[in-house]
């Protein structure tokens, strides 16, 4: 948040409502892309490439100096993730949740 803003703290919330309804209406990947190429610059997209990068590689259990070797992300950022896909609130594991299922469909049944 900026300082010396003088929106208070209700409108702070509608504003972020505001821009996550913005990215729910968002339909598919390159969609999403473009808002994010639109709304953010070159290195806020990048920073955010690289926390989901981190997921993927805290996931498979690496420690953290080899996160850091190989993308260069700091030890501290990769520490902050760590600590949100432990103990945050749920948006990392439901979005590898839903990209997972989205990126592997279930296959019907053949019984249908």
């Amino acid at each position: 948040m900026k300082p010396n803003r003088d929106d208070t703290a209700s409108q702070l919330k509608r504003n972020e409502d505001a821009l996550f309804r913005a990215v729910d209406s968002l339909q598919g990947t390159q969609e999403c892309r473009n808002f994010f190429k639109d709304l953010c610059t070159p290195a806020e997209l990048q920073a955010l490439v690289d926390r989901w990068h981190v997921v993927g590689l805290l996931r498979r259990d690496l420690p953290y100096r080899r996160i850091h070797d190989m993308t260069g992300v700091s030890v501290t950022t990769i520490g902050r993730v760590a600590r949100f896909l432990s103990d945050g609130f749920g948006g990392y594991e439901a979005a590898i949740e839903r990209s997972n299922h989205k990126h592997h469909p279930r296959t019907k049944s053949a019984s249908h």
